[in-house]
């Protein structure tokens, strides 16, 4: 494909400050070619790990949060909270699990263990409330940046994007009661995608 047909690829607010420090190493190419050369490496790395494909979500369902793997999958009282992990090679937008109005968003500070360690449950975070679900974007260990992009009385729809965090993390959805464990249409290690994967279906006598 020639250069100048190149699609072009969307990338999460604040991508770019990240790389235009690196991309501005290109400028000592004439003295200093391998030094340009990592920073020029290196803006494209930051601008890849922060790409935001588009997704279709299906019609019905909760969908994923994040693209990874599963990593949490327990029962907290009676409800039913699905972790996912993102590595390095993920795109680390994350996305509303189902339709709903944000009713909070709190930040918490914390540790920065990694991500898909049970340590990683005092690890910073940024929970956003949306009534009958929650969404839970967590900090990994070289995660130091969560950027939510939803506030208050917000309405979602299903796959909308709610935020993401630089440089590794997890993303967690705590669903309503009424889904139980085996309602879970996923498995710990399984391989999902936000916005797309159906994790487990909306109840017919509980819309949300």
């Amino acid at each position: 494909m020639p250069l100048g047909r190149l699609p072009r690829v969307a990338v999460a607010p604040g991508a770019w400050r990240y790389a235009a420090p690196l991309f501005a190493l290109g400028f000592l190419l004439p003295v200093a070619p391998l030094l340009a050369v990592a920073g020029l490496a290196g803006g494209v790395a930051v601008l890849w790990f922060h790409r935001d494909p588009s997704r279709t979500p299906p019609e019905d369902g909760f969908v994923s949060p994040a693209d990874g793997r599963v990593s949490v999958l327990r029962t907290e009282g009676d409800r039913v909270r699905v972790g996912v992990f993102l590595n390095v090679t993920d795109v680390h937008v994350c996305r509303a699990p189902s339709d709903g109005v944000v009713e909070g968003v709190d930040h918490r500070a914390g540790a920065h263990r990694p991500a898909f360690s049970k340590d990683s449950e005092r690890n910073e975070r940024v929970d956003i409330d949306c009534g009958s679900y929650e969404v839970s974007l967590v900090a990994g260990a070289f995660a130091r940046r969560i950027h939510p992009y939803v506030e208050p009385g917000e309405r979602l729809r299903r796959g909308e994007r709610v935020g993401h965090v630089s440089f590794g993390s997890r993303a967690d959805v705590l669903l309503p009661p009424g889904i139980d464990r085996e309602d879970v249409r996923v498995c710990k290690g399984d391989r999902v995608r936000a916005g797309e994967t159906v994790i487990a279906p909306v109840p017919a006598s509980k819309p949300f």
